[in-house]
């Protein structure tokens, strides 16, 4: 008898992308076998992402698209999962009624009954909240690269008043210290050499009092891997032990994602951020004096409610100063169930769209500027792929988080090669190989 097959397309962060690894993991155990492509699948189910308005209604069309596949093969069942499984629920049978199950964050274990009661019950829709559910001792059936994503917590408990996340993900709540310890060692074992800690919050990381910087130096001690990255780090949680310990530990990256939002404190007030302008440009002092090489990326977040231009140039102007590596930047845009979207001084779309645009610009002045100053440097590579661009050229990443290209044989990949950067085009390096490392 054929194994009932699945596809799982993902979208939003790597924290969806580490809940799809995990759904993979529970489907595979209880017997569905991966499908290579949509039209391969019997069961299609959408990770979906809720964080902007326009990502959710992006999925929502793209699931509507792939409906049609109902006609053309029947017994094909579609599934919608993640954050707008959790946020619209069984709003979404109303959208399209041909939607067989909606399942959110909390209840992925069930995915299996579920999928087999289809035929008795009907759609199904299982989105309870469950705020102490970390899957314990679920491991994920990892795609794609080189990389691991390792989930060590859920849930966020800021409510920054922008942001749906804690609306739709639940509380925080940490996974034990050894069942984190046991994935990356399995990651490592199964070629996974550079892992990536994710939570809303890393820095609020607590498992029996061990604290995020502990749990750090656990996982740097494992031989299966060498490299540790994590994100995301709320500013207002990142402690002197944090950057002592990223400064010593030899597996630890010297990259860091800090997300400013705001350089103005009363607008971070606002935004419920619980931190000012200046704990903020000081956490980024104590960085670069402990680390003088730390790559430094932040998200920015301009036009919020009340913002004036005054306040703006707040912003613009400590970027300015800091010269982030890289910077993921938006304009406010309201997001129904959160606090910020009922404020009535919401600034003007004409408006928000141009202080993006400044920023925008000079932010990529200065990338432009760091990524030219790292020609001439001999950089550590992780060989992850070949080139999406050129056949005859692999790519990987530094430890400080940028992409390199460089002419290789393929044999490399899975690899650390030192490579002499020699010219820097966009936001990639480009360089000679020098030797290989191992």
């Amino acid at each position: 008898m054929n194994k009932i097959r699945y596809y799982i397309e993902t979208y939003g962060c790597q924290m969806n992308v580490a809940d799809s690894e995990l759904v993979s993991g529970i489907l595979k155990q209880a017997g569905y076998e991966q499908a290579e492509s949509l039209d391969d699948a019997d069961i299609i189910i959408f990770n979906t992402c809720s964080v902007r308005q326009h990502a959710e209604d992006r999925v929502i069309g793209r699931i509507s698209n792939e409906i049609s596949r109902k006609a053309k093969k029947p017994g094909l069942k579609i599934g919608v999962i993640g954050c707008v499984a959790q946020r619209l629920s069984g709003e979404l049978k109303k959208i399209n009624k041909k939607i067989d199950f909606v399942v959110g964050v909390d209840q992925y274990k069930h995915l299996p009954r579920i999928i087999n009661l289809l035929d008795f019950y009907g759609v199904n829709v299982a989105t309870d909240v469950n705020n102490s559910e970390v899957y314990h001792n679920m491991m994920p059936v990892r795609q794609g690269d080189l990389n691991a994503f390792v989930t060590i917590m859920r849930g966020c408990d800021n409510f920054c008043t922008y942001c749906i996340v804690p609306h739709v993900r639940g509380r925080e709540r940490s996974r034990p210290l050894d069942e984190i310890l046991k994935e990356v060692e399995e990651a490592g074992n199964d070629g996974f050499k550079d892992v990536t800690l994710l939570g809303q919050n890393v820095n609020s990381y607590n498992w029996k009092e061990l604290d995020f910087p502990q749990l750090l130096e656990q996982v740097d001690s494992l031989e299966t891997i060498k490299r540790v990255r994590f994100v995301t780090s709320h500013p207002k949680d990142l402690s002197d032990s944090l950057v002592k310990y990223m400064a010593k530990l030899d597996k630890v990256c010297e990259h860091i994602h800090l997300p400013m939002q705001s350089g103005n404190t009363d607008i971070l007030t606002r935004m419920n951020r619980g931190y000012t302008s200046e704990h903020y440009m000081g956490l980024i002092k104590k960085l670069k004096a402990a680390m003088p090489d730390i790559s430094i990326t932040t998200d920015v977040i301009v036009g919020f409610p009340g913002e004036t231009e005054e306040q703006f140039m707040d912003t613009y102007n400590m970027m300015k100063e800091i010269e982030f590596d890289f910077a993921f930047m938006f304009k406010y845009s309201p997001r129904e169930g959160t606090a910020a979207a009922e404020y009535e001084d919401q600034v003007d779309e004409k408006v928000r769209l141009e202080r993006l645009s400044r920023l925008i610009d000079m932010q990529n002045e200065i990338t432009n500027k760091k990524y030219k100053e790292q020609i001439g440097k001999i950089k550590e590579i992780y060989v992850e792929q070949v080139s999406k661009k050129n056949p005859e050229e692999l790519a990987g990443k530094s430890r400080d988080f940028k992409i390199t290209v460089f002419k290789a044989d393929k044999s490399l990949i899975g690899k650390f090669v030192k490579v002499k950067i020699t010219e820097a085009t966009g936001w990639t390096l480009k360089g000679e190989l020098i030797e290989e490392i191992d």
